[in-house]
């Protein structure tokens, strides 16, 4: 069976790629027919918390040569990364 949480953390395999995988796939497999559901304040949370963990596993973290350390991006850098990929 095809394990996607392989496919994210492969170094080969482009970012834009993986989101666009990420946008087709899982996006479409996780919300089929949400149209039906009584969509709660903690669901909403809980989307919104496995969307950032995909983005975070797609993205990883960064290294600032500067500091000589690695670092997580924030919900804001996150976000314009993948905005900023997809284009």
């Amino acid at each position: 069976m095809f394990d996607v949480s392989q496919f994210f953390l492969n170094k080969n395999i482009s970012k834009k790629l993986k989101l666009r995988l990420k946008n087709t796939t899982i996006d479409k497999t996780l919300t089929y027919a949400s149209e039906t559901w009584t969509l709660t304040k903690k669901d909403s949370k809980q989307l919104n918390i496995f969307q950032r963990k995909v983005y975070r596993r797609i993205l990883g973290p960064l290294f600032d040569n500067e500091k000589e350390n690695w670092w997580i991006l924030t919900i804001k850098e996150m976000y314009a990364s993948v905005k900023k990929n997809l284009l």
